[in-house]
């Protein structure tokens, strides 16, 4: 098998697998971190958002061989002590229910308030449409990403 070599939460990273293994299965079961989850497996639900070269992928969707030379950030990049200001802002707003999709949705937010540090409400809808929440906060989650914006971001 080839290994494949990317920068993971800013650490360097080797793995061999096969170039067809999912980005979400290297960071799972090869690297360990499991943080991001897998939900669909055909990149319509989100929950397996992670940043690659700073856009949101659904990481089921991208392979090893694709992912290779890039930098990931996944949810474990966030301090660990819940400081940053999305996380923050995420329980503030009382966000997490069952919880399975906060990772991916932590990430999308990531990724929005990087582009754009004061997003309005339909860039919010339009950047976390496509992340899917079974137990609907999505009133929630935008309430949170406004929170975070107002309190720095992502900086």
């Amino acid at each position: 098998m080839p290994a494949y070599k990317f920068k993971v939460n800013g650490k360097d990273q080797a793995v061999d697998v096969m170039a067809d293994t999912p980005l979400l299965w290297v960071l799972r079961d090869t690297l360990g971190l499991c943080g991001t989850k897998y939900g669909c497996g055909v990149g319509d639900c989100g929950a397996c958002t992670v940043l690659v070269d700073g856009e949101a992928k659904r990481s089921c969707q991208i392979t090893a061989e694709e992912a290779a030379g890039k930098q990931v950030l996944t949810i474990e990049s966030l301090p660990a002590d819940g400081t940053h200001a999305l996380q923050k802002a995420w329980i503030e707003e009382d966000v997490p229910q069952c919880g399975y999709c906060q990772s991916g949705q932590i990430m999308a937010a990531y990724a929005l308030l990087k582009e754009t540090p004061s997003p309005s409400d339909h860039q919010i809808d339009e950047a976390m449409d496509r992340n899917l929440c079974r137990c609907g906060t999505y009133q929630r989650i935008k309430a949170a990403v406004k929170r975070a914006a107002k309190s720095g971001g992502v900086a």
